[in-house]
């Protein structure tokens, strides 16, 4: 698919709570939302890299850093419960409206996972069209698993598996393979995306990313995590 097909949107809402301001907050020198900016753009796969927010600080940060700013996201899309999709949906749609074209292929990048490599959004990507999937979700290899040792809590206090097969197991390793979804980033087929409300589709794919490019910065611990990986990848260049 050609790149001028291809639209990148980067989420960013300016109510944080976990760890305040974080959008905008240095992390080695750069505010957190600048280094998704930067690997959007030299990913090299892009017609636009877009950004939407209902923060002015956001806005203004994110446009001296090269994302195309052009419209502030709706009060209906930034609040705390507001799901994520309708308001990538509006981010296209205005963007399509913009500039008068119609993109095939939407790419929505979480800015707080900024350990994610240009290479993951280049071959996500090219794994995407390979096997014409509706979605495809980024996740790393789970650490627990369904079927040996994650629980539920049922209504009488009790618990039991998650998942339960005909023949128990005694290892994790014996048991189907699961995967942590980490929030990096999606890819969508721009029509799945304007119908759907949901990243499962029955046409799904995943591209696996190893634990130390998935953390996604929702706490001060996370922050704290991100920042020494970050720093000790950077003293090794």
């Amino acid at each position: 698919m050609q790149r001028d097909k291809i639209l990148a949107v980067i989420g960013a809402r300016g109510g944080s709570k976990g760890v305040k301001h974080k959008n905008i907050r240095l992390l080695l020198g750069k505010p957190l939302i600048v280094w998704t900016i930067e690997q959007a753009l030299e990913s090299g796969m892009f017609d636009r890299v877009v950004l939407t927010s209902d923060s002015d600080a956001i806005m203004s940060i994110a446009s001296q850093h090269g994302a195309d700013v052009f419209f502030k996201r709706p009060a209906e899309f930034s609040s705390d419960t507001a799901p994520k999709i309708p308001a990538i949906r509006h981010a296209l749609i205005e963007t399509e409206k913009r500039y008068q074209k119609r993109y095939e292929m939407v790419v929505d990048l979480d800015a707080t996972s900024p350990l994610r490599s240009t290479d993951d959004i280049r071959l996500a990507i090219e794994r995407f069209i390979a096997n014409d999937y509706d979605v495809l979700i980024t996740a790393m290899p789970s650490r627990r698993s369904p079927y040996f040792n994650l629980v539920e809590m049922r209504a009488d206090d009790k618990v039991e598996l998650s998942k339960q097969l005909e023949k128990p197991i005694a290892r994790r390793q014996d048991s189907p393979q699961c995967f942590d979804m980490n929030a990096s980033f999606d890819v969508w087929k721009r029509d799945v995306l304007m119908r759907s409300d949901t990243l499962f589709t029955g046409n799904t794919g995943i591209y696996v990313m190893p634990e130390e490019r998935s953390i996604d910065i929702d706490s001060a611990l996370d922050w704290r995590i991100v920042e020494m990986l970050m720093a000790d990848r950077d003293s090794q260049c």
